[in-house]
């Protein structure tokens, strides 16, 4: 029992010290309501390669790098680095790719879900709702037997690759060669001090690689086995940034004027439903998935370059949503990779005596 309670009291300040640090990177220059979006800071250094043409989403977040480091230092230290990988790496990319597509209708990953909800955003309970939604059915193909085939040993520098790119892409935000792509304006021209960002990053890669945080498994937990663990992470950043938010004056409960946000309540949800029912089949949100990819996990790794690709395509054929409403084509898509994904859980199962 003592250990039980250690561990859910170090969750509970994890969830704390992280939703606050998270409120804050909006005070100290990250977008309103956007201080940390794993997802969308995939799509803004997505941007800065050059992958997609969206100009107001462009910049090199250290704060993903500072979560590979302090997740690869956490993992080092406690010994739980492993390189491991080959369960399904084509599948994990596709719905990975749909995730950050579902994410980017709605306009944002779990992470920020919570985070405009804390920030007075009502917007985000459909995102919520979806996300719950898209867990249970997550969870449906669980206790059918889904599976994506189990990981093996790999030789250590596999486990090595993402850590070597974020150390790339950390000397191409300092060093800016004419090659990266920069924001003028908008959210991507909004950001923190570069080692602001990158020190934020580090504690929070540490918490959620001690705590095994995640925005969408705490749902998947809650339901499928009763377990409250992960979800009173969840509760904790809610908590911590909304203190920080009221403090600052930055709590603005309502559906209009949200900052980076849409008021089309169905899309949120449905693009929610896919990036809650995607990440159970994955097994994490991308915050999640980024930790394990630090521990030396390749399936994670390929998971991270399907949200890279899913940027790049949301941004580049309409699909991600603006302040206006959903993209072009973005329903479509989300529809397309509802199909894919439930396709993937019926038919990726073992049988079960």
């Amino acid at each position: 029992m003592n250990s039980i309670f250690s561990s859910r009291v170090r969750m509970i300040i994890a969830g704390l010290v992280f939703g606050a640090l998270a409120a804050l990177m909006s005070v100290w220059g990250n977008p309103a309501n956007m201080g940390v979006c794993i997802a969308c800071f995939y799509r803004d250094i997505t941007g800065a390669l050059g992958l997609h043409r969206a100009g107001v989403v462009q910049y090199l977040r250290p704060e993903i790098m500072g979560i590979v480091f302090g997740g690869f230092i956490s993992a080092l230290i406690f010994g739980e680095f492993r390189s491991r990988g080959g369960s399904s790496p084509l599948v994990r990319f596709f719905l990975s790719a749909f995730f950050m597509i579902g994410a980017l209708v709605f306009l944002g990953c779990p992470v920020r879900a919570v985070l405009r909800l804390a920030g007075g955003d009502l917007n985000s309970i459909a995102a919520l709702l979806g996300i719950v939604v898209g867990a249970l059915i997550g969870i449906y193909f669980l206790k059918r037997g889904f599976n994506l085939g189990r990981a093996k040993n790999m030789y250590s520098f596999a486990g090595l690759v993402v850590l070597l790119i974020m150390l790339g892409l950390l000397s191409l935000a300092i060093f800016k060669p004419q090659v990266i792509f920069i924001s003028q304006k908008g959210p991507g021209a909004t950001h923190a001090l570069l080692w602001v960002s990158l020190i934020v990053g580090i504690i929070i890669g540490v918490l959620a690689q001690r705590t095994r945080m995640c925005f969408v498994g705490g749902w998947r937990d809650l339901f499928l086995v009763r377990d409250t663990y992960l979800f009173s992470g969840i509760i904790a950043f809610f908590v911590g940034a909304l203190v920080i938010n009221i403090m600052n004056g930055n709590f603005n409960p309502g559906f209009v004027n949200q900052p980076i946000a849409h008021t089309n309540q169905l899309w949120s949800f449905l693009g929610m439903v896919l990036a809650g029912l995607t990440a159970t089949l994955l097994g994490g949100c991308p915050l999640r998935q980024t930790i394990l990819a630090a521990e030396g996990d390749t399936d994670a790794g390929v998971t991270i370059l399907g949200l890279i690709v899913g940027a790049a395509f949301a941004h580049n054929f309409a699909l991600a949503s603006s302040p206006k409403g959903p993209g072009l084509y973005g329903p479509i898509a989300v529809i397309v990779g509802l199909i894919f994904a439930l396709a993937v859980g019926f038919f990726m199962r073992e049988r079960i005596e």
